[in-house]
């Protein structure tokens, strides 16, 4: 049976723009620019069908921008499409952004009930979840107090108990695993598991492919609104990393401090492999070289060069400086390169984007920034394929045997 379908669904919206002080005062002009708003449009998602059968886990991945959270306001009924049908057999929980379903003046029990009765659940139904509701998020210190008052994180560990305990067959979440702590990061991981072996059918968004890869049963690839991918979640994931890398790599360099006199400019930045191949592509665990190129307009008697390392959303994974190494470093007028390598690249599975700075020893400003689009790497499993980081590590053995006192001692790295 099929409990979601959307078939040919678009969705436009209209963009309005503030005309400028200047032609405000000048009524022609103000009226061309009404005529001219009138038409700009923006198609968040376009032409989009899919299926989702009972007890299917669906994942929805793609940049920010893609029409990911769109397609679930569309499912949730938020809001409207312009064109095309969404057909929807069941009773549907979502948690789409943080305080969503919630009435900021009801406390925390209210809002249980509240959300409850939405879903066409009997009181005593929901008074039977509440204890189970409220110590999954946490709350229950809290749970007599207006929600208004409540932080990001007990907004998104309730929020997602209320989805996730009032028995949907249908769940839609968004980011849920953006906010909060690992611990209860894990614990809506291992709830989301139970929901999907007891039969729910879930779309799930998440920057974390891990974890999408792990949950869902089939992937959609959204790139500007329109569905490029749809398949197992290996293959549509590898694709969007592909992706990934490909469009930023083709990206020309972003110039960030444009209006100033720059004494150390960012060349280009490139990564090799263990063979010293130029490459986007690394394995987790092996040997690795970053070299990155720069111009100095006069001598700096001290600088200081860093790369930053992000993941897809915008979350720092690692900084590399030479701010630690304890040495000078001197640069002469003319261009140059400066290198970094490891013997073990920390990086797993994924797609990295990074920040460069150029500056001086203990100085606030920097002489040169480029920010986010430096160069996107894609790491592919390589030593070790799961966890957050590789860790390079020697093992060493020591034992005795009954027959030989002297102690026999094994390395390995």
């Amino acid at each position: 049976m099929i409990d979601l379908k959307l078939d040919h669904v678009s969705k436009r919206y209209r963009i309005r723009r503030e005309a400028e002080a200047g032609a405000a005062r000048n009524p022609l002009v103000r009226k061309l620019q009404s005529l001219r708003q009138r038409s700009e449009q923006f198609w968040a998602v376009r032409d989009v069908s899919f299926e989702v059968a009972r007890g299917e886990a669906l994942g929805i991945i793609g940049h920010n921008g893609a029409g990911k959270s769109t397609i679930l306001k569309l499912l949730s009924s938020i809001t409207a499409p312009t064109s095309g049908e969404i057909t929807i057999n069941g009773r549907l929980s979502a948690l789409i952004e943080v305080g969503s379903g919630f009435h900021p003046e009801l406390t925390g029990r209210e809002n249980i009930y509240l959300n409850g009765s939405i879903l066409g659940m009997r009181r005593r139904r929901i008074t039977e979840k509440l204890d189970s509701i409220v110590e999954f998020a946490g709350v229950r210190q809290f749970l007599d107090t207006p929600v208004k008052r409540f932080s990001s994180g007990m907004y998104v560990r309730l929020g997602f108990s209320i989805a996730a305990h009032l028995d949907p067959d249908i769940l839609l979440l968004d980011e849920v695993l953006a906010v909060g702590d690992a611990a209860f990061q894990a614990k809506c991981l291992q709830r989301i598991g139970d929901l999907k072996r007891a039969g729910t059918t879930i779309v799930f968004i998440s920057h974390d492919l891990s974890a999408v890869e792990r949950l869902c049963d089939r992937v959609v690839l959204l790139r500007q609104g329109e569905v490029i991918a749809c398949g197992a979640p290996h293959d549509v994931i590898t694709q969007y990393q592909n992706t990934a890398v490909a469009f930023q790599s083709s990206q020309p360099p972003r110039e960030e401090m444009a209006n100033q006199q720059k004494l150390v400019e960012i060349g280009r930045l490139a990564f090799r492999d263990a063979e010293g191949r130029e490459t986007s592509v690394l394995r987790a665990g092996e040997p690795f070289t970053v070299s990155l190129g720069f111009t100095a307009h006069e001598r700096i008697a001290d600088a200081v060069f860093e790369v930053f390392f992000y993941s897809a959303d915008r979350e720092l994974q690692c900084q590399c400086t030479t701010e630690v190494i304890g040495g000078r470093v001197a640069l002469e007028p003319g261009a140059g390169t400066i290198e970094f390598s490891g013997q073990g690249l920390g990086l797993l599975t994924g797609v990295y984007y990074t920040d460069v700075v150029i500056k001086e020893r203990g100085a606030t400003e920097f002489f040169d920034w480029s920010q986010w689009d430096s160069a996107a790497l894609r790491v592919d499993p390589g030593k070790l394929v799961r966890g957050k980081f590789y860790m390079p590590c020697e093992w060493r053995l020591t034992q005795e045997s009954e027959a030989d006192t002297a102690a026999a001692e094994t390395t390995w790295t």
